[in-house]
Order: C-alpha cells, then sequence, then structure tokens
C-alpha cells in the first residue's frame, strides 16, 4: 500500500509541515490568480462597472425618497421616476447655481495656489533657518510638477480605456440613469432572485449580509456629506472673516473631497491654508490653519463616530491602503469608490458571518432599506 506521506510511495518521507504548508501555497496560488484575473477584467470593463457602482451609490441616496412615496401609496414605477427626477433637478440645480460660481473662479483658485506656493517657497531659500537653495526647490517641484502630470494623464487613460469616444462616455452616464431606474424600481426583486440562488441554510446569513452592506452604504454617503458640509461652511466663513477671497471655490472643494476621506480632508486644508496665504496674510493663513485643524479633529473625535455609526470605524490605515490601492488599480475612479467598496464590503462580511443585518449606532437609516428576504421566489 503506498505510503501517503511520500511521493509516489517511493518511502521518502515528507516533512507535516512542508506538506501542509504546499497545500496552502498551490491553494493560495490559485485564489492570487483568480484576485488578478478579476482586477484585470474590472480595469477592462470600466466603462461598465463604474456607471453600475454609481448607480448603486445614486440609489442608496434616492432610496429614502423611494420609500416615503411607497409610504404613500405610489407604484414602484412612479416612485423610482419621481426619485431619479429629483435627481436631474438636483444636479441641474447645482450646476447652474454652484458649480457656475465654482467654474468662474477655478482658474484664479489655481493662480492663488501656485502663489502661496511661491510665497513658501521664497520663504525657504530667504528666511528660513534650513540651507536650501533656489535651485534645488525649483527642481523638487518641477519633479513634482512632472510626477503629478504623469499621474493624471494614467489616471484619464484608466478613466477612458474601453472609452475612446465622447459617445461611449455620454452612453455611460446614460447607462448609470438607466441602472439606477431599475434598481429603484425592482430593488427588492432584483435581491429576492440573487437571494433565491442562494442555499436555504445560507439565506437567511445571505439577506443579513446584504441588509448591513445596503445600510453600510447610506452611512458612508450621509457621512461624507454631512462632514463636508460642515468642514466647507467652518472653513470657508473663517477664510471670510479673516478677508480671503475665493470663498465659494474652496467651499466647493472641500464639500467634494470629504467623499475621500483623511487625504480629501488634508488636500482641502493646505488649498485653504495657501489661498488664505496669498488674499489674506500670513496672519489669516495662520488662523485659517488653525481653524482647517481644529474643525478636523473634531469631525474625527466627535462627529464621525456619530454621523458614521459603529459600522463606519475603520482604521485610518485601512482607509489610506484602501485609497491606495483603488488609486494604483482604478486610477481616480478607484481613489473615489475606495472606502465606500471597504464599508460595504466588510459590513456585508460582518453580516454575513453574524447572521443579523441590525447595527446600533449605524447611520444608514436601515428603516428605508429594502425588507428581509421572505422567500425561495420573488
Amino acid at each position: 500500500m503506498p505510503d501517503h506521506d511520500s511521493p509516489g510511495g517511493d518511502g521518502v518521507g515528507v516533512h507535516p509541515l512542508l506538506d501542509r504548508a504546499a497545500a496552502y501555497s498551490w491553494r493560495l496560488l490559485v485564489v492570487g490568480a483568480v484576485v488578478v484575473a478579476t482586477v484585470l477584467l474590472l480595469g477592462q470593463l470600466l466603462v461598465i462597472v463604474v456607471p453600475i457602482s454609481v448607480a448603486a451609490l445614486v440609489t442608496r441616496a434616492l432610496w429614502p425618497v423611494r420609500a416615503a412615496l411607497d409610504r404613500r401609496g405610489a407604484k414602484p414605477a412612479l416612485s423610482a421616476s419621481v426619485a431619479l427626477l429629483v435627481l436631474l433637478i438636483g444636479v441641474v440645480a447645482v450646476l447652474g447655481g454652484v458649480g457656475a460660481a465654482f467654474a468662474g473662479q477655478a482658474d484664479e483658485l489655481w493662480t492663488t495656489v501656485n502663489e502661496g506656493v511661491d510665497d513658501i517657497t521664497n520663504w525657504l531659500v530667504d528666511d528660513s533657518p534650513f540651507d536650501i537653495s533656489q535651485a534645488d526647490l525649483d527642481e523638487w517641484r518641477d519633479t513634482a510638477g512632472d510626477r503629478l502630470q504623469e499621474f493624471l494623464a494614467g489616471q484619464g487613460d484608466s478613466i477612458l480605456k474601453g472609452a475612446s469616444t465622447l459617445g461611449e462616455i455620454v452612453i455611460g452616464f446614460l447607462l448609470m440613469l438607466i441602472v439606477t431606474f431599475f434598481m429603484l424600481k425592482d430593488g427588492e426583486r432584483l435581491r429576492d432572485r440573487w437571494l433565491a440562488w442562494v442555499r436555504p441554510t445560507k439565506r437567511s446569513a445571505a439577506s443579513a449580509a446584504a441588509a448591513r452592506g445596503w445600510s453600510a452604504g447610506g452611512g458612508y454617503l450621509q457621512g461624507a456629506a454631512v462632514l463636508g458640509i460642515v468642514e466647507g461652511i467652518a472653513i470657508g466663513v473663517t477664510l471670510w472673516l479673516v478677508g480671503g477671497a475665493l470663498v465659494v471655490p474652496v467651499m466647493v472643494l472641500t464639500f467634494l473631497l470629504a467623499f475621500v476621506p483623511i487625504v480629501g480632508a488634508v488636500v482641502a486644508g493646505i488649498i485653504a491654508v495657501l489661498v488664505a496665504l496669498v488674499t489674506a496674510g500670513n496672519v489669516g493663513a495662520l488662523i485659517v490653519a488653525i481653524v482647517v485643524i481644529v474643525v478636523q479633529q473634531l469631525d474625527n473625535d466627535l462627529l464621525a463616530p456619530v454621523i458614521y455609526g459603529k459600522s463606519l470605524r475603520l482604521h485610518p490605515l485601512v482607509i489610506l491602503l484602501g485609497i491606495t490601492a483603488g488609486g494604483a488599480l482604478f486610477g481616480i475612479v478607484g481613489t473615489l469608490l475606495a472606502v465606500p467598496v471597504l464599508a460595504v464590503g466588510i459590513n456585508a462580511v460582518r453580516g454575513y458571518r453574524s447572521g443579523d443585518s441590525s447595527d446600533s449606532g449605524d447611520a444608514g437609516d436601515a428603516g428605508d432599506a429594502p425588507a428581509a428576504y421572505a422567500g425561495d421566489s420573488p
């Protein structure tokens, strides 16, 4: 009878530790190959993946509107249509109001930021205690500019990969609207059809995973929006009080960058300080810097735990690694979607393992979530 501990039964024994390591190794190689293949496939299908991902987030944001209409007896198709109409009106209003004001001052904003950088470099060369020459700073700045241009060019290639014409970009936007409509209209039925493929013994856990992920997505959107509004108003009002200019663009940029946790807040704070330095002087820039630090600390330590809830308390290292990996793999799109994907994925896994769809302290408004799975067929 062959020896199970030796290849081919030739009598040469294999150490159990080596045998176990080999067994895990080939399994890990298979899993790694599947992960790599999946990432490459997603990268090739960004023109489809991005509209669907955005549609899922938009659906979660509009779900309270649909739920409110449902409670008043509206049909699902009507509720979805009205919710989508609310979205379009909101987008047009923002683009026509705040967006127009931001676009009108965007060039001036970037010029002012560059002037702020120039002021800092001049101080480093002329007045700082550091032994730094203008040539060194110019070389570092040129290198940083080249790296930034390469980065942005790479992101543009990633975004436009598979969408080589403007027509395909428009089609992607229309696809997002269509997918959003059907997610709003048939959300419960789509979820139930998916759960019908799950084994009955695992169906309850899968339903809990879906509910927890759905709730986490809502918590992320609401939390990022609220924190963005708070930071934008606080920083913008401070910039106005110290006599700075470009208040509206700074507020809008601060709000938008709130959807990229940690990194976005740092970038927005630096831009606000540079604008204050050029338009309000050294004292104004110092005041704005102090307010930026205080507001962001208060948001992180006091507001964020309350607004986001327990389910979205991701460790800063996890967020930073997620944003970095998302940007490296999928460009700007990956940077923007990394945190919501992490939040949804981690909470879905927690829900699956615990079998519990509830989460105390969650900001996702579980009351508006689709009802739990009720049967084997929709």
